[in-house]
């Protein structure tokens, strides 16, 4: 009797603490103040856009020249992963910046210099509002909504919404709540945790191409996680599998570069 007392109390004490401390758990923020500059190896430019009172989206436009005003062949819109801010993230963007395109990158609430409240609808408004300042300078058949980890979630979302030329996504979760179930199988991991992200219910509503690229040794998104959402792919999408890749190596193999390059179709 002593040992299943023990085993409750156990379960309870970890389930409560996974309930209060889930947010520490999946995200790993770094805040900047809005004083300290960005300093970037390639052309940039920072914008600030106030949301509502005590939100403010800090995005930074990354630029495949020294002309800003210059046209690119088109837009990336990058929804980063979970952890520090734009500035661990921006190595990635020189990648298409190198091919003629802008990435278009945003801080999420409490990341770098945005602010505001870290909820799921906040990160999908940031996403709407990062689409519709693209928008204003290129047609949909230009802009790529690529979504990286966590931010696949919020890209799938942002796809079902708005027009776009490809759906990219690198190392994909089938739900947020499948990935906590991993760790937590006898928990009601669906009732205790608030991000849900179902990417797996997204998904199936995205009209334009999808390219889903993910590592077989991946230890953050395991591929058997990200694999589940092979069946739901519509005919012509790609789910290419990158033998030995872990989770934030994916670009230096030769299949991912030969994968994005097939989907931005550039042409020096």
């Amino acid at each position: 009797m002593r040992g299943i007392q023990i085993a409750v109390v156990l379960y309870a004490v970890i389930g409560i603490a996974v309930y209060y401390l889930q947010d520490y758990f999946l995200f790993h923020p770094e805040p900047l103040t809005r004083a300290k500059p960005y300093s970037f190896e390639q052309p940039f430019t920072e914008l600030n856009i106030p949301m509502e009172e005590g939100v403010n989206m800090n995005l930074v436009r990354f630029l495949p020249g020294a002309d800003s005003n210059k046209r690119a062949a088109g837009a990336v819109l990058y929804f980063h992963g979970n952890k520090k801010n734009i500035s661990y993230y921006a190595k990635y963007a020189s990648y298409f910046t190198s091919r003629g395109f802008e990435v278009w990158m945003p801080d999420y609430p409490g990341f770098g210099k945005s602010t505001g409240t870290l909820t799921e609808e906040q990160l999908h408004q940031f996403a709407r509002q990062t689409y519709k300042l693209a928008r204003s300078r290129y047609n949909a058949d230009s802009i790529f909504i690529y979504g990286k980890s966590l931010g696949t979630g919020i890209a799938t979302r942002l796809a079902t919404e708005s027009a776009t030329r490809t759906l990219i996504l690198e190392t994909p979760y089938y739900s947020m709540t499948s990935l906590f179930s991993r760790y937590l199988p006898i928990y009601p991991v669906n009732r205790m945790i608030k991000m849900k992200f179902p990417t797996y219910q997204y998904i199936q509503q995205v009209k334009a191409p999808i390219l889903i690229l993910q590592g077989t040794d991946d230890g953050v998104v395991p591929y058997s996680n990200a694999s589940r959402l092979k069946p739901l792919l519509k005919a012509a999408d790609k789910f290419e599998t990158i033998e030995g890749g872990i989770h934030n190596d994916l670009t230096k193999f030769p299949v991912y570069q030969a994968a994005i390059d097939s989907v931005l179709k550039y042409e020096n």
